[in-house]
């Protein structure tokens, strides 16, 4: 490839020097037709036919579809750039050295000519391939060739500096690096533009996996023999004078280089984005993939939709063995697990192999903290991750409640057993996400039940405010949820929705459309936490409140109760480190202070900063002080039953 380039380089400055030169003859012509002075036609030099690929000149006039009129008029104009004698010819047929080559000019001097190089609408002006002076009439506005023409022309490989920054090459893609449901669907992708009826279709890449729709487009694209240049969908400009703007910029780029355009969504991208582009991929004179989470609407143009599903737990698994390489036999026993809570891609399989590789000690270990770092940066942007760092030991709870989230569990560590190896995913219905909804006042254990199962499981906990994503506009709520679904079904995450009674209720009557849409966000959330491969948790401080119809499609409920006097004991025992020293504590009577679990840790909590500003261990005396002001903080004061004896 570096040679072809050398050889097409140099053939490009032979040709167009060659097409100057024979030029510079048209004009001495004119001028002495002009002058009267009686001479014989310059001869033109010939074109090299034998060079193996064409010149730029030759292929700037095959993209654009240019008349030799319009091939010559750039001619000249590049000619005045780079050859003084040319320059010096056109300023004696203009008779002023301050004026420039014009249309006026061209259209008496080139053989050939016609007006439909003067429009808007002609290549020369659409595609930028010359520039008007602005201030002049149109006939007599001096023309310069477009700097990124003139650079392309002389074989210099460069990109337009009013794309850097919006614009880049994608990297290009083997299909034989790519899963094999993926490669599946390259044919489509090829055979969307060998129709004659429509060589510029749309070529809609729909689905959640970004990452391997772009690579798709890739791989496709090195299989036409061009290349692909990735904007993002945020950059298209969204209003109209301005995206017109871009929409040539780009046209005449992709001319240039031989490429495809790839828009690039995600989730993040709004519906005014989503018109924007719609607008931009209707007019753009380009191949286009598109790639995005639904089609977009795009009635004038031809599209061909390919929808492209995350590999399977079977393709990962061999993509897995494939990226880390010799290691992968020390993982054997680690990758169906692994292939079965995240659902990765080309991309982040690759990433992750990367990490593993150059890690040290357990390779176990190193693998699934890779997999959790690699899962994590789009749900970052959504909700609140929470270290987890309690363990069964500080939950204390009724032995009844203890089993049912024990069992919930079991089902976090042995979904891959029981739907991939035994099959039992293919008999499931709704789908095999494990959900649970816990319910209980504030500080009766549920965040930390939360925090206890994601230690356990080895998942990262994020905790989703559903009060903060429920919102008053139709459609929005599903929107919001859907970002978060998507983001965490990469998996290595267990979600906790918290504040579930803001979209939970009695089901509504249905009098008006608000009512039939708060039905239907509640119904979205029900299917897709069944849908959700991970774990999904919902919080509420009122049970009773919730309609028994979507109570029956969660797999477990858990109660937290108010904890009862033996229980309050038990967390006053535990909810000290060893390492904090006191003094004459009586967990019995700490006991009678009728609080819940969070409660009596901020009591603790408060007590043990009383007792290190004195200078002292904790005692019942700072305990007393720091039960008094979290009372307050619940609106009443401890009783004389509650603390009496204390102190």
């Amino acid at each position: 490839m570096i040679a072809d380039r050398a050889i097409t380089s140099e053939l490009s400055r032979r040709e167009l020097w060659a097409a100057i030169a024979r030029l510079g003859g048209v004009l001495r012509d004119y001028l002495a037709a002009r002058n009267g002075v009686a001479t014989e036609p310059s001869e033109a030099p010939l074109a090299d036919e034998s060079a193996p690929l064409p010149s730029t000149l030759t292929a700037l006039t095959a993209t654009f579809d240019l008349s030799d009129f319009e091939r010559d008029v750039i001619v000249i104009c590049a000619g005045v750039e780079l050859d003084d004698e040319l320059a010096r010819l056109v300023a004696e047929v203009a008779g002023d050295p301050r004026r420039g080559f014009t249309f006026a000019m061209a259209l008496d001097v080139l053989p050939g000519a016609n007006w439909r190089a003067l429009t808007p609408s002609g290549p020369l002006r659409r595609f930028g391939l010359v520039e008007l002076s602005t201030g002049h009439r149109v006939m007599r506005a001096p023309l310069a060739i477009d700097e990124r023409v003139l650079h392309y022309l002389a074989g210099a490989s460069c990109f337009d500096e009013r794309l850097v920054g919006l614009v880049e090459v994608m990297a290009a893609v083997e299909p034989e690096d790519m899963p094999a449901s993926h490669r599946a669907l390259l044919p489509k992708l090829t055979g969307a533009w060998s129709s004659p009826t429509s060589p510029h279709a749309i070529v809609q890449l729909c689905g959640r996996e970004y990452a391997s729709m772009a690579a798709l487009a890739a791989a496709a694209a090195g299989q036409l023999g061009i290349q692909v240049l990735r904007l993002r969908a945020t950059d298209v400009p969204t209003a109209a004078a301005e995206r017109e703007r871009m929409v040539r910029l780009c046209e005449r780029e992709a001319g240039l280089t031989v490429s495809a355009l790839y828009i690039d969504f995600d989730d993040r991208d709004d519906a005014e984005t989503q018109r924007a582009v719609a607008s931009f991929v209707e007019v753009v004179r380009a191949p286009v993939f598109v790639g995005c989470r639904e089609p977009l609407r795009v009635p004038r143009r031809a599209v061909v939709q390919v929808d492209v599903a995350p590999p399977g737990p079977s393709e990962q698994l061999q993509l897995w063995r494939d990226m880390l390489g010799e290691i992968g036999d020390e993982l054997a026993g680690e990758l169906p697990g692994v292939a079965s809570q995240f659902s990765f891609g080309l991309g982040a399989i690759r990433s992750a192999s990367h990490n593993v590789r150059g890690a040290h000690g357990d390779l176990g270990t190193a693998l699934w903290n890779a997999c959790r770092a690699e899962a994590r940066p789009k749900l970052d942007e959504l909700a609140q991750r929470i270290e987890p760092m309690a363990t069964w030991h500080d939950l204390v709870l009724p032995e009844q409640q203890l089993a049912v989230l024990r069992e919930l569990s079991l089902h976090g560590r042995h979904r891959s057993t029981v739907y991939e190896t035994w099959g039992f995913g293919a008999r499931t219905v709704r789908g095999n996400g494990t959900s649970a909804l816990f319910s209980g006042v504030s500080g009766t254990g549920k965040t930390m039940a939360a925090e206890v199962l994601a230690l356990e499981l080895g998942l990262d906990l994020y905790r989703i405010d559903l009060s903060q994503v429920v919102s008053k506009y139709i459609g929005e709520t599903e929107k919001n949820l859907r970002r978060v679904f998507d983001a965490a079904e990469t998996g290595g995450v267990l979600l906790l929705f918290d504040e579930a009674d803001a979209l939970f209720g009695k089901r509504s009557e249905v009098k008006d459309s608000h009512d039939r849409y708060a039905n239907i966000e509640v119904s979205y959330l029900l299917q897709r936490m069944e849908q959700y491969r991970g774990l999904a948790l919902l919080t509420t401080n009122m049970k009773e409140s919730l309609d028994p119809a979507f109570l029956r499609r969660i797999r477990f409920v858990v109660q937290f109760p108010f904890p009862d006097l033996p229980h309050r004991a038990e967390i006053w025992r535990r909810v000290f480190p060893t390492a904090a020293p006191t003094i004459g504590l009586d967990h019995e009577q700490l006991a009678r202070l009728h609080v819940t679990g969070g409660n009596i840790r901020n009591i603790a909590l408060n007590g043990a900063f009383l007792a290190a500003s004195a200078k002292e261990p904790v005692m019942m005396k700072h305990l007393l002080q720091a039960a008094r002001t979290e009372c307050m903080k619940l609106g009443r004061h401890p009783a004389a039953d509650e603390v009496g004896g204390w102190t």
